[in-house]
């Protein structure tokens, strides 16, 4: 069952990750529903690329670009100050663009890469957000976590969010995406007060290039698999439906599938670990207080 289409005109959306996979099929969805898109991506010319085929499919889209690498703490800053550079409200945050690598690297500001673009990206960005999104008055956070988060192993390993004691790209992986609903459960409750929502969504094993540019290992396991994937206009569905649905407008702190809310793993209901790792996050990237 398709996302309900809901008319979005006036409401003002951005979007991480948006060149490939569920990003450009939600992207493409939210577009057709009227909704002024922010599309942020790491590449200019898969940017314009993207917006060219959805301008394709939707003529009359509005749409507008910010580049940056969301591994990069200074081109997340500038990625927020040019949106509120705009003094514009934004409606809805849909965090999306993600990594798997084969081996352990470091960003620019020395974070291990999967943990930096899965998890301080959602944050960090977020946070610099905070205030259009109050000021929407409902503004929604919609985050792409995976059942993948089951892949930890248990409980987040808070002593070694940078993965210096034991590195593995599924285990890894899964611990960003722990990060990212345990985000969510923090950020749903310190953000009631203010009426912003705060969900995440598992969206199926998708067929997409998400894999493909992230080392020989990751390229071999999405080959094998892609026979029993999901399309992305069907891995899109359940976070269209956060971004848009009426239904939910209201709902904040859950975890979703097919969009329905189901619990994750234990692992990811623990609140002392989510307000832990909150504060670890304020502390590298420098957001605290």
């Amino acid at each position: 069952m398709a996302a309900p289409h809901v008319d979005m005109r006036g409401k003002r959306v951005l979007i991480t990750g948006f060149t490939a996979g569920i990003g450009r099929a939600a992207a493409r969805e939210l577009a057709a529903m009227g909704a002024e898109l922010v599309l942020v991506c790491r590449s200019a010319d898969k940017g314009e690329a993207t917006m060219r085929a959805i301008r394709g499919r939707v003529p009359d889209a509005r749409l507008e670009m910010l580049v940056g690498d969301l591994g990069r703490q200074a081109d997340i800053h500038r990625i927020a100050e040019a949106f509120l550079q705009s003094d514009r409200t934004l409606d809805v945050l849909f965090n999306n663009a993600g990594v798997i690598i084969d081996r352990r690297t470091t960003t620019g500001d020395g974070y291990e890469t999967t943990f930096a673009v899965n998890h301080l990206g959602y944050f960090l960005l977020t946070h610099l957000l905070r205030e259009p999104l109050r000021a929407a008055g409902g503004g929604r956070v919609v985050s792409t976590a995976s059942d993948a988060h089951k892949f930890n192993r248990g409980r987040l390993r808070l002593d070694d969010l940078q993965s210096e004691q034991r590195y593995t790209a599924m285990r890894t992986y899964g611990a960003s995406k722990l990060a990212n609903i345990l985000f969510t459960r923090e950020l749903a409750r310190r953000e009631r007060e203010h009426g912003v929502t705060a969900n995440a969504f598992h969206p199926g094993f998708v067929a997409s290039g998400f894999a493909h540019n992230n080392g020989t290992l990751a390229r071999i396991v999405m080959t094998g698999l892609s026979p029993f994937a999901r399309s992305s206009e069907k891995g899109a569905q359940t976070g269209v439906f956060l971004c848009t649905s009426p239904s939910v407008a209201q709902t904040t702190g859950e975890y979703f599938q097919d969009m329905k809310p189901r619990l994750p793993a234990r692992a990811a209901q623990h609140d002392g670990d989510a307000a832990r790792l909150w504060e670890l996050s304020e502390s590298l990237t420098g957001t605290a207080g």
